[in-house]
């Protein structure tokens, strides 16, 4: 199959800003069953836009606009080709608990092991984990399953009911959030259990007869888990679902606080306020998609609401 992204993200200041530098990390990734085979980057005003790979392997676009603007447009064009997925992975062989106790003990997987910063271990989520009865039981894929089933169960999906910057605790108190709580839910209550857990952000691909929960329009996230015989597996708690050819993967970190879409500072008078506003369209190569620039709903498009701002910083994070 092959996929069409349009992603764009416009920053509206209330005064004109300057000397803003800014990082992306939007071109979806290249490995596995997936295949980036066309993406650009353009900024208005224009910028000369720079790239590099991070240490996780993401693809990382950075730019300047040195000059003063009072509106800042990104816009991201890709053409990914995905291989279908199997139905479900095979069965892991007897003893798999042991073989990746195993291979976590040399260290390569201590950060996707350790709390990062919006995936931590909270009373609350401990109270969580009790009440699922969580523990490891015969094997790491099962268990992962088991959970993934019970955060859908357990958890209502509510978009603009969460913050970009909301700790867990908000998703696990009022029991609703959106894709990125699910994620950050399930990666601490999975790495408790000793098994590697990364947040992966990337898109979903709404189709007429798909029954998904996440929104259309927007960007989406989920997790991978490590399994020795199986490698990173993908699951999307928010859907039940195993990660398959329509999730497009775009980067991972462990947490959303590594892979935001768009990142960066900007120098402005005291008390200046911005708006962002982001439109995504994800369609099929082999349909009709159009190639106008899809409409600015601010915020709305987003699952999860803006950060709280600072207005008094002169020098403030663009997110």
């Amino acid at each position: 199959m092959l996929y069409t992204i349009r992603h764009v993200t416009k920053f509206s200041y209330e005064r004109a800003i300057s000397e803003s530098v800014m990082e992306a990390r939007m071109q979806p990734r290249s490995e596995g069953r997936q295949r980036c085979v066309r993406f650009g980057l353009s900024t208005a005003p224009s910028s000369r836009v720079r790239m590099y790979q991070d240490h996780d392997g993401n693809i990382v676009h950075h730019f300047n606009i040195p000059g003063r603007v009072s509106c800042l447009t990104v816009t991201a064009e890709a053409l990914v080709e995905c291989d279908p997925s199997p139905e479900s992975p095979p069965a892991p062989a007897p003893g798999a608990w042991d073989r990746l106790d195993a291979s976590t003990r040399a260290g390569g997987f201590w950060d996707y092991l350790r709390p990062s910063p919006f995936a931590r271990p909270t009373p609350l989520l401990e109270q969580l984990a009790a009440d699922m009865r969580l523990t490891r039981g015969d094997d790491p894929l099962s268990m992962i399953r088991r959970l993934s089933e019970d955060l859908f169960e357990r958890f209502e999906y509510s978009p603009q009911s969460t913050r970009v910057d909301s700790p867990i605790d908000d998703a696990l108190e009022s029991r609703r959030g959106v894709c990125q709580d699910f994620a950050h839910i399930a990666i601490a209550l999975v790495r408790q259990l000793g098994v590697p857990c990364r947040y992966v952000s990337g898109y979903l691909c709404h189709g007429p007869d798909r029954d998904v929960r996440s929104s259309d329009g927007a960007t989406h996230a989920w997790v991978e888990a490590w399994h020795p015989d199986l490698n990173w597996v993908g699951f999307d708690p928010t859907n039940n679902l195993m990660a398959g050819d329509r999730h497009i993967r775009v980067a991972v970190g462990r947490d959303y606080a590594d892979v935001p879409p768009t990142r960066g500072v900007f120098k402005g008078v005291s008390a200046v306020r911005s708006e962002l506003a982001v439109a995504v369209r994800v369609g099929t190569a082999r349909g009709a998609v159009s190639d106008e620039v899809p409409s600015f709903v601010p915020w709305m498009s987003r699952e999860a609401a803006p950060p709280a701002s600072d207005a008094g910083a002169s020098q403030q994070q663009q997110q």
